[in-house]
């Protein structure tokens, strides 16, 4: 994982996209700007990207409480108990520590699954393994007595025992196979059958959802979400722009339909009767201003929202609703002379063979937190932000190309893939300070190859 400074993180999401990771304190405020810069010849424009269809489909935010300690958030006895503590205490603490571990279990997986060596993939797996255990232990080693608080936990240690079961049999299925870590492999066969086990000792899934594998995936799916309660904030956008658009369209729709009525007006005072030239006069009159007014309108308005904050995302706890924080959000196509200056100069610092035109994207977002103090247990929130990049390579060539190459007499032809360069600039102000950092992703049609941290 790539570290912009000690609060940003940039890193490979999925295939083709990428996730930008961060810190919010109470009562702080936070900018984040990217700057991508797209080759030309990748066909990316104002024309075959539209920033709002971008925005909506694929930019992605996600707000959660964070803790960098996993045992921080672990369910407390002494804390939560009848006359020490509330019910919405223990299941918020409960919540966050198995989101924790469901995050930092998906993330080391991912990193694990690189691993090709097999001397270094099963030391790995199997220290895993061990962590994971060690982790399901703190979670069990207090059940509460109240029938209510029961059931949250029986539902963290449903989820928690099956996803743990279920990344431990990905991880061996898309591991190299080798004979020489037969015990290693029995090992992690060994953690899944104890969870599947205890599972079913604590009779928590019926006979009728194991035998199903989509009711015992959909049920999974629910209890995932029942353990966000109160961590994961829910999210509302709202259009900053909207009454104003509204405004600029009925403004020109009243200009043009004033302009047309003077030249029907005048058009039927030099026509004493109706006759079919003045018929063919209105209807030329009414075509253009039916052609224009939409063209003037988008004119009209890209110049007014140009530089304009578009939406803002509210994000509240799910447990009383209160608000924590909101982010403004601008996305929008730019020139050149619009960069920064610090921007500007880290694409300059480029190789002259990489100097090529481009296309500029600018992605703004101001974080606010409203929250002057956050839950017991509760230090940080992490706020993430998934850009996918398929539109992206929406119009790149299809196919490889030849190497050919001289081996004596014989001339042999290897296949090579066709592969793009996207210069991106990451700036982050926080606290009266700015870093700046610079990252070149190489992609194919199908994913991204590599994410490199260009030195300053």
């Amino acid at each position: 994982m790539l570290n912009i400074d000690r609060d940003v993180k940039l890193a490979q999401d999925e295939s083709l996209s990428i996730k930008l990771s961060y810190l919010l304190l109470p009562k702080e405020t936070q900018r984040l700007d990217l700057y991508f810069s797209l080759p030309v010849e990748m066909g990316i424009n104002t024309s075959t990207l539209n920033e709002e269809d971008y925005f909506h489909a694929h930019v992605k935010s996600h707000s959660a409480y964070y803790s960098e300690q996993l045992h921080l958030p672990l369910v407390r006895s002494r804390f939560i108990s009848q006359s020490k503590g509330e019910k919405s205490d223990y299941r918020l603490n409960l919540n966050l520590y198995s989101y924790q571990i469901r995050l930092a279990l998906e993330a080391d997986i991912k990193h694990t699954q690189k691993i090709k060596d097999a001397e270094v993939f099963y030391p790995a797996a199997t220290e895993l393994v061990e962590q994971a255990g060690v982790l399901l232990k703190k979670l069990r080693r207090y059940t509460p007595p109240d029938k209510k608080l029961k059931s949250y936990f029986d539902n963290a240690d449903n989820y928690l025992s099956w996803h743990c079961e279920q990344m431990f049999l990905k991880l061996l299925s898309k591991g190299p196979k080798s004979s020489e870590f037969a015990k290693a492999r029995e090992a992690l066969r060994d953690f899944c059958r104890s969870e599947s086990a205890y599972r079913e000792e604590r009779e928590y899934n019926s006979k009728q959802t194991l035998e199903d594998p989509n009711r015992i995936t959909n049920k999974m799916r629910l209890l995932q979400r029942l353990i966000e309660y109160g961590v994961v904030f829910s999210k509302e956008t709202k259009n900053l722009n909207l009454n104003l658009q509204r405004l600029v369209r009925g403004t020109v729709t009243a200009v043009m339909m004033a302009f047309v009525m003077f030249l029907v007006l005048n058009a039927r005072s030099n026509f004493q009767e109706v006759t079919l030239a003045l018929i063919a006069m209105l209807g030329v009159i009414y075509g253009l201003r039916e052609t224009f007014k939409e063209d003037l309108t988008r004119v009209i308005w890209r110049k007014i929202r140009q530089g304009r904050p578009k939406w803002r995302h509210i994000f509240k706890s799910s447990a009383d609703d209160k608000t924590i924080h909101t982010q403004t959000v601008w996305l929008e196509h730019i020139r050149r002379k619009a960069l920064p200056d610090d921007v500007e100069n880290l694409f300059k610092k480029r190789r002259q063979q990489n100097k090529q035109a481009a296309h500029l994207i600018h992605y703004r977002c101001d974080s606010k937190v409203i929250a002057k103090a956050f839950l017991p247990g509760y230090e940080e929130i992490q706020q993430q932000v998934f850009f996918n990049l398929t539109p992206f390579v929406r119009y790149l060539k299809k196919g490889a190309g030849k190497l050919y190459s001289l081996d004596g007499s014989k001339v042999s032809g290897q296949s090579v893939e066709r592969r793009y360069q996207i210069n991106l600039v990451v700036t982050y102000s926080a606290n009266g300070t700015k870093t700046a950092k610079r990252y070149k992703i190489t992609l194919n049609r199908s994913a991204i190859v590599s994410i490199e941290a260009m030195p300053d």
